[in-house]
């Protein structure tokens, strides 16, 4: 399976900003797939993520796995993004060793969501 990284392009990270300047949001997409996605990812950048008082937002899924929502990025952060979305991409069910992640998915985490599939047991 492949995971995805969701990019809000729209986002202005907090910023007010004139209608025509880029977006934070948009220049870390542009920055990401500058780059280049690691194996097993995708990178796709979407309208919104509702973190708006938490952006620019980045969000890695993938069927099975459990999902994660970071914020306050920016385009210097592309290459720790990058390379968490390869251990995230790697690991069997989302869940990335804490000291193995990128200080900024450490740090700037905002949500983690539970695979759709998983029985409520197991969420206890």
């Amino acid at each position: 399976m492949t995971a995805t990284l969701y990019v809000c392009t729209t986002c202005r990270a907090g910023e007010t900003l004139d209608e025509d300047a880029p977006r934070p949001g948009a220049l870390l997409h542009a920055a990401l797939t500058q780059e280049g996605a690691p194996d097993d990812v995708e990178i796709v950048g979407v309208s919104c993520l509702s973190a708006c008082s938490q952006g620019a937002a980045v969000a890695l899924s993938e069927p099975g796995k459990w999902t994660y929502v970071y914020g306050r990025m920016t385009h210097e952060n592309a290459p720790d993004i990058l390379a968490g979305a390869a251990a995230y991409a790697a690991s069997k069910d989302g869940l990335v060793p804490w000291r193995e992640r990128p200080v900024v998915f450490r740090k700037q985490s905002l949500a983690r969501v539970p695979p759709f599939n998983m029985p409520s047991e197991a969420l206890t």
